[in-house]
């Protein structure tokens, strides 16, 4: 098994020379399942376009080991779903590393597909067209896309945004999953009920780094050093 931890040292993202978020130190351990919390603006998709390598880094660096595959799914809202494909061909966007863009998909990828898509609840939507799908669908779709990618790291920016209470446990039935087979996953959310519940550690930022540990500490931390408000923002992502 590939090392799939992430070690971090002085990172600092941004964008022009601009930086969003600096000072960022430590090792998120391979077979962790964190939580990336913080207000809007804090840097949390920042950092985690770095960590993905999408941004370069301003300062610091940052290390994993060689071979370590990562799997990165943006925020919806970042994603033209208007663009004409179908379902089938955004899950298999997530075979491109192995097989490339152009070349024809063996039949045992194609099934990698449709066992993707069953997993997710959308058994028989192959050839369903992007723009017909609900919020929630296409989500389940993305997630589709990274089962396939295989990778050993997984970075999710705000997956349970705007989807319905059945998505969000489908989701996190397959988060809870990859953790339990030994992939390292980070996740950004808002959602401080479902981050005491489901994730074993948290990454609390604010341009730089509030706090990072094991989520219990992580959190009373947090409500002992910020105020109502602050942590109000913290919990619904609301820009202080």
């Amino acid at each position: 098994m590939i090392d799939a931890s992430v070690h971090l040292n002085g990172l600092a993202f941004g964008y022009g020379r601009h930086p969003v978020i600096k000072k960022i130190t430590g090792s998120i351990a391979a077979g962790t399942l964190t939580a990336l919390i913080g207000a809007n603006g804090s840097g949390k998709s920042t950092l985690l376009k770095g960590i993905a390598g999408i941004l370069r880094p301003m300062a610091g660096s940052y290390t994993r080991a060689l071979g370590a595959r990562i799997a990165y799914l943006p925020q919806t809202t970042e994603l033209d779903r208007s663009f004409p494909a179908c379902v089938r061909d955004l899950v298999a966007l997530g075979l491109w590393p192995e097989r490339g863009l152009l070349r024809r998909h063996r039949a045992q990828e194609r099934q990698k597909v449709v066992d993707a898509l069953e997993t997710v609840g959308l058994a028989g939507f192959e050839n369903t067209p992007l723009t017909a799908l609900s919020g929630g669908q296409f989500q389940r779709a993305l997630f589709a896309r990274v089962i396939v990618q295989n990778a050993h790291i997984i970075l999710l920016d705000e997956p349970f945004n705007a989807i319905d209470a059945e998505t969000t446990w489908v989701m996190l039935s397959l988060i809870n999953h990859w953790h339990q087979q030994g992939r390292t996953v980070l996740v950004v959310i808002h959602d401080l009920n479902l981050v005491r519940r489901h994730f074993p550690a948290t990454m609390a930022v604010n341009g730089e780094l509030l706090a990072w540990g094991k989520t219990p500490v992580v959190l009373d931390t947090l409500a002992s050093s910020l105020s109502t408000d602050a942590l109000f923002s913290v919990a619904n992502g609301v820009a202080e």
